[in-house]
C-alpha cells in the first residue's frame, strides 16, 4: 500500500519549516502545498478541519480496495511540531523499511 503525504504550508512560517527539516530527517517523502499557490484545495481542508493553522496536513493511504484519507491540523490534532511528527511517522512506519 502507497501511502502520500501532503503538507500545507505557508511562506515565512517557523514552524513549517521545522517540520520540514523534521520530515526530512526521518526519510518521509512528502509534497509541499504552499497555502497561498494552492488555495483551493487549503480551502477545502480548512472547510473540511474547521481549523485554519499551518502546518497542516493529510495522509492518504492509496490502497485500491479501500483507499483512506486522514486530515490532521494543529491545535486541533496535536499542539507540539514533535507530536505531529509522531502522527506521521505512526501512519509511515513499515512503508520506509
Amino acid at each position: 500500500m502507497d501511502k502520500i503525504l501532503i503538507l500545507f504550508t505557508m511562506k515565512g512560517c517557523p514552524y513549517c519549516e521545522i517540520m520540514k527539516e523534521s520530515l526530512n530527517e526521518n526519510n518521509i517523502e512528502y509534497f509541499v502545498r504552499d497555502i497561498n499557490q494552492h488555495k483551493e484545495e487549503y480551502d477545502l481542508f480548512v472547510e473540511a478541519t474547521k481549523n485554519e493553522f499551518v502546518p497542516a496536513f493529510i495522509i492518504i493511504d492509496d490502497d485500491e480496495i479501500n483507499p483512506k484519507s486522514y486530515l490532521y491540523a494543529p491545535e486541533r490534532d496535536f499542539n507540539e511540531i514533535s507530536d505531529g511528527i509522531e502522527i506521521i511517522k505512526e501512519h509511515f512506519k513499515g512503508v520506509n523499511e
